[in-house]
């Protein structure tokens, strides 16, 4: 296929706000290699990259920023399935690039194969370490990213890291090195937006984060330092239920934005053709 000017715009885009997995660079690189059966509900929004969490059986969570494309009919892969988009709803107070990075799905039909994920509902969140996953770029902090999630080739690895701060609206992490470090410390790669950061909870799945943005002047992605935020899902567990619960999409349109927020250059007459690059094949 040939690659036309606006999709290795969209390239770039995800490059410059996205943030598989960058690793520790004393650690073998297999010991992050990971499998859809590390987190099933994982979902997979472009055939290039970029995720979200499945959390009912027809909704899947997700950044605000990754939404351009999700239009009635766009098919996406959760878990093994490719199922259409139905609507997306974005917190209505997002703007791009800043906090409130988080949308909801909805699905053409129920996903049956994938047990979904739990919001996480408590405050506690500081301190935790959680697991990240993802198919974004690829890399060591040493280095940082050094190779880009197209080259990646979808191929997942997770890390962990620790919380080491949380605002009402985002939980951060920071790219530690050494015995700062947790065992497999990591951070997500471009094309990792959307994603998780979850724990285990008796053998259950539970969704603390969504990949947002970095937030660090002097660092690149993936590089020892880089701070990173996600959106904290407990301060929108509200704004979901009433979402996912109201009676009417007349209802729900009410609660949310129906932005598609489209990225600086993205022209609005080409978005058909680029969400048509991106999108998976059934």
């Amino acid at each position: 296929m040939k690659i036309s000017s606006s999709i290795l715009f969209t390239i770039g885009l995800f490059s410059s706000l996205a943030n598989a997995i960058v690793i520790r660079h004393d650690v073998p690189q297999q010991h992050y290699d990971a499998s859809l059966s590390d987190f099933v509900p994982l979902a997979t929004l472009y055939n290039i990259g970029v995720h979200g969490t499945l959390i009912a059986p027809d909704w899947v969570l997700t950044a605000a920023h990754t939404v351009f494309c999700m239009n009635p009919g766009q098919l996406i892969k959760v878990g093994n399935e490719l199922v259409k988009v139905s609507q997306r709803f974005s917190y209505p107070e997002y703007r791009l690039g800043k906090q409130h990075d988080i949308a909801l799905l909805r699905l053409s039909q129920p996903v049956t194969s994938v047990k979904p994920a739990e919001v996480y509902n408590m405050q506690d969140e500081q301190g935790q370490v959680v697991w990240f996953i993802g198919a974004g770029g690829f890399g060591t902090g040493d280095q940082g990213e050094t190779v880009n999630y197209k080259d990646n080739k979808g191929k997942l690895r997770k890390a962990q890291n620790r919380i080491v701060n949380v605002t009402d609206s985002d939980i951060v992490f920071k790219f530690e090195k050494g015995s700062k470090g947790e065992a497999l410390e990591g951070v997500s790669g471009n094309g990792d937006s959307g994603g998780p950061a979850y724990i285990k909870q008796d053998g259950r799945l539970v969704l603390l984060g969504v990949s947002s943005r970095t937030d660090s002047w002097f660092y690149d992605v993936g590089e020892y330092g880089v701070t990173e935020l996600y959106t904290r899902v407990s301060s929108y567990q509200s704004w979901i239920e009433q979402v996912i619960g109201a009676q009417s999409d007349a209802a729900r349109r009410q609660l949310a934005s129906l932005d598609p927020f489209l990225h600086e250059n993205m022209e609005e007459k080409k978005m058909d053709a680029l969400c048509s690059s991106l999108s998976f094949e059934k």
